[in-house]
């Protein structure tokens, strides 16, 4: 019986996001908690790579064994030493807060841990905007880079919540000088019908919009996932629309169905997926244990962009 060959993967916008990266200037990042091979190995690959400075914020003894047992040099490393990961996650977004690191980075902790920090009235780095995920996929074969959102934060995000995960993704969108994305807002059907409720959403998001509370995109929807990538789909069906077929970002209707298709394009079209955080004052760079070092930088490389961006113009309220 012949095995099917495994596609051999090709990373051409993920280097060009790094190479755009790395005609920055390095940012100093706080790294919350790097205690595993994969945390610790990814800050020290990114610094390598001259995307970040990063201060490890962390149980010392506890980093320094993992840096040892990986024959990891960390002598050159600013080591900020606490005692565990919650003060690690306080540490790290204080450092942001008062102006020592611009960038933030999940280490061997729950995302959860991180976040709740980030999200802290007093003390923590939020802003106006609901704090929301995107996937950056690198897709073998597919013209754009796609980004998913929010498929890692909201679970069932409302109506206004989809406006700020929307604005949030446009904004990272242009933060990468990619220019005006097309934004598809998936659901199962092109259609709006009331035993979907997400496609009565999706034309509410299309028309606020139209009515200026959404910027800086090209939004339609609802569209089911073919209608939004495939021309040929598209014009099968007669679908006339400037996003369908061509779209950039993809809105998905809840967390789940987010998480479904960023891990069957990861799993089964052979995608990398980077991924951040936005919606507080400095991008967060969140990475998975079964993260390739590509996509490890690429997601350093994406904050970075962002951040420099950013720093030229504030994000908006």
């Amino acid at each position: 019986m012949t095995e099917f060959a495994t596609p051999v993967r090709k990373h051409e916008k993920y280097e060009r996001l790094i190479a755009a990266a790395k005609a920055l200037s390095p940012l100093t990042t706080a790294v919350a908690h790097p205690c595993d091979e994969t945390s610790l190995k990814g800050a020290l690959e990114a610094a390598e790579a001259r995307l970040i400075n990063p201060i490890l914020v962390g149980p010392k003894d506890k980093i320094s064994k993992v840096a040892q047992s990986l024959s990891l040099d960390i002598g050159r490393r600013e080591i900020v030493d606490v005692p565990h990961s919650q003060a690690a996650a306080e540490k790290a977004v204080e450092l942001v807060r008062t102006g020592k690191a611009e960038l933030l980075m999940k280490g061997s902790l729950h995302t959860d841990e991180l976040l709740a920090e980030v999200v802290k009235r007093e003390t923590g780095i939020r802003t106006g905007r609901r704090i929301s995920h995107v996937f950056v996929m690198d897709v073998p074969g597919h013209p754009h880079t796609l980004f998913i959102t929010d498929a890692a934060v909201n679970i069932a995000p409302d109506l206004m919540a989809k406006r700020d995960i929307i604005q949030n993704a446009i904004d990272l969108y242009a933060g990468l000088g990619l220019g005006t994305p097309k934004v598809a807002i998936l659901s199962a059907v092109e259609t709006v019908t009331t035993s979907i409720p997400s496609t009565i959403e999706a034309a509410a998001l299309c028309k606020m919009a139209d009515r200026g509370q959404i910027t800086g995109g090209e939004l339609d929807g609802p569209l089911a996932f073919d209608n939004a990538i495939s021309p040929e789909a598209v014009r099968i069906k007669g679908i006339k629309s400037p996003v369908a077929g061509q779209a950039q970002i993809l809105v998905v209707p809840d967390l789940e169905a987010g998480n479904m298709l960023a891990k069957n394009l990861t799993f089964l079209s052979h995608a990398d997926a980077a991924g951040i955080v936005l919606g507080a004052r400095v991008p967060i760079i969140l990475t998975s244990r079964a993260d390739n070092v590509r996509t490890r930088l690429a997601s350093c490389a994406v904050a970075v962009l962002l951040r420099h961006s950013q720093l030229n113009q504030p994000i908006r309220a």
